[in-house]
């Protein structure tokens, strides 16, 4: 198995993995917005990035990830927003070998510290991830912002 950055030529497989993961979690998205995701992805001034595990050409994964500054830190950090194996490659170590390489990446950029969220009934994931790093206690909290409202500054 590999794990290589994506590519243009990767759009097919890694939409099908996309959508995926996102019935995974029982949500869709607009066109528009996987298109702009894409477009960001290739984007070698965005601070995204995306990765495929693929074994025979086959993709078998995918990770989304993001470096971004921080207040806490006096480098960058780098968030691991998005990982998906499908679901007839799970228990293969897969998951932990995509981690592993955002891990790399980010020591490669010189970033502070790596770090994500799940969901708490995600339990297989869970279990992943407390072997390979730290809980951190906090909650997430949203708010839906409106991007069209008048600046209240």
């Amino acid at each position: 198995m590999t794990i290589r950055p994506l590519t243009e030529t990767d759009h097919a497989v890694w939409h099908e993995l996309w959508q995926a993961y996102l019935a995974f979690y029982e949500t869709r998205l607009p066109e528009t917005t996987y298109a702009r995701t894409w477009q960001r992805l290739l984007d070698p001034h965005e601070p995204m990035h995306g990765a495929l595990a693929l074994e025979d050409d086959c993709a078998l994964g995918l990770v989304h990830f993001i470096y971004h500054r921080s207040c806490w830190t006096e480098g960058s950090s780098c968030y691991l927003e998005d990982l998906y194996v499908a679901a007839d490659s799970r228990g293969k170590g897969i998951g932990g070998q995509l981690i592993a390489d955002v891990y790399r990446q980010a020591d490669l950029a010189r970033c502070d510290r790596v770090h994500w969220l799940t969901h708490e009934t995600n339990r297989n994931a869970r279990r992943l991830y407390d072997g390979l790093a730290e809980r951190s206690g906090f909650l997430q909290y949203q708010h839906p912002c409106t991007p069209s409202a008048p600046d209240q500054r």
